[in-house]
């Protein structure tokens, strides 16, 4: 009896640890955090665009660890007002999100996409929408390009707040907003595709907003030449201890910084660097309850971004003229420009964009005798922008002139 005994305790055991796992969750390498998508359901995408851009998300959302304790969704429609289709804490299976998801009809209205970004705001850090303190968030926008309202603020407030921009453009949007739109670097975050071939893209983007998720351990994000964002887990609480962070020019490690920061603390973002230099990271976590070992990293910042120079105006004519500049020199070639101009007492302003390669391009159907103000800036990878402004005048029109005297001695007669 002794084996069988032997045998009932080994298997009472096992039964026993499998019900304590299943009540822990999952592991803890298993990813967390909240995962908003902001859909595109305004009267600018036809009923076709719109059914296929919500089948892709649903294929997207399946095969995620979605549940209480790992991965949370959510669905908000861009549209007149922004509308939650489920909140963070409503399902908890993938499958439970893709039903969801194809359940979701279209709200028409006005493209106002700023509006519905301030408002996934408020929901990836509201507890009441099922947010979590402390995980990773990420934000993946499907869009038609368009926009009516400003989105570029509300974009990058999210972005500070230390949320990860993915954005899937079905063709018709304009590169360099999205470039600067989208979480940095733009060709890891930003997706132009054809609404019929959304699936091409689905594993990538699928394994992108995975890796988003798993901040295991120390890392950087949103690097440009003269910052970058850190992210961590949650180590400690607001009472267990406190987080030390250090940074140091690699090649000069005695001048270092340090930032102290609450325990309940999993980010922060470090400013006024030098650019195109390495630095070495430390979080030390001082634990009251528990020894943390600290976590290391390096990070080098991207190249200057040196924006246009000595605007240059000529060739003007009463209804065009032409603008050159020089153009950024050095590493952080710019993706392209965009010359934006408009009368300098009021009036519609106009825009034009400049492939990279070309410091020059010519302004056409402007008004004779008038004042223009004429920015030009350029895009980089990082999303930033540099510009530089100029007045331009258009001169007067052609008038009609009076007619000349004959010469003396040309065989008119004297008056």
């Amino acid at each position: 009896m002794l084996p069988w005994t032997a045998l009932s305790l080994a298997l009472s055991l096992r039964l026993a640890l499998a019900r304590s796992g299943a009540e822990r969750g999952p592991p803890a390498s298993a990813p967390q955090g909240d995962l908003l998508f902001l859909l595109d359901s305004s009267a600018s995408v036809s009923h076709y665009e719109f059914s296929r851009v919500r089948e892709f998300l649903g294929q997207l959302a399946a095969p995620l660890p979605l549940g209480p304790e790992a991965l949370r969704a959510s669905l908000v429609h861009v549209g007149s007002w922004p509308h939650t289709e489920f909140p963070f804490n409503q399902h908890s299976s993938g499958a439970a999100v893709q039903d969801a998801i194809r359940a979701a009809t279209q709200r028409m209205g006005d493209t106002n996409t700023g509006l519905a970004l301030a408002y996934a705001k408020e929901q990836l850090f509201a507890e009441e929408a099922g947010a979590r303190p402390g995980v990773p968030k990420v934000l993946v926008w499907v869009t038609d390009g368009g926009s009516s309202d400003p989105m570029g603020p509300p974009m990058q407030e999210l972005k500070d707040l230390g949320v990860t921009i993915f954005i899937v453009s079905t063709g018709r949007g304009n590169l360099l907003e999205l470039s600067a739109a989208a979480s940095a670097p733009a060709e890891k975050h930003l997706h132009f595709v054809d609404v019929d071939d959304l699936h091409i893209i689905a594993q990538e983007l699928r394994g992108s907003i995975l890796d988003a998720m798993q901040p295991q351990r120390l890392h950087a994000s949103e690097v440009t030449s003269s910052g970058f964002r850190l992210a961590w887990p949650p180590l400690l609480t607001a009472d267990s201890g406190y987080y030390v962070l250090e940074l140091a020019p690699s090649a000069k490690p005695v001048t270092v910084r340090r930032q102290q920061l609450p325990g309940n603390t999993t980010g922060w973002a470090w400013t006024g660097l030098d650019p195109d230099t390495d630095y070495d990271v430390a979080l030390v976590p001082e634990s009251n309850v528990r020894l943390v070992r600290p976590q290391h990293l390096r990070v080098r910042t991207l190249p200057e971004e040196a924006g246009p120079e000595r605007i240059v105006i000529s060739h003007a004519r009463p209804r065009s003229l032409r603008v050159s500049w020089a153009p950024a020199l050095g590493p952080a070639a710019a993706l392209g420009y965009h010359v934006q101009f408009g009368p300098l007492r009021g009036g519609a302003a106009q825009r034009v964009e400049v492939p990279a390669g070309r410091n020059s391009t010519t302004l056409q159907g402007l008004a004779p005798g008038t004042a223009y103000l004429v920015t030009v800036t350029a895009a980089f990878r990082s999303g930033r922008e540099r510009a530089l402004s100029a007045k331009a005048c258009t001169p007067d029109g052609e008038r009609s002139r009076a007619p000349r005297p004959p010469p003396p001695g040309s065989g008119g007669r004297e008056p």
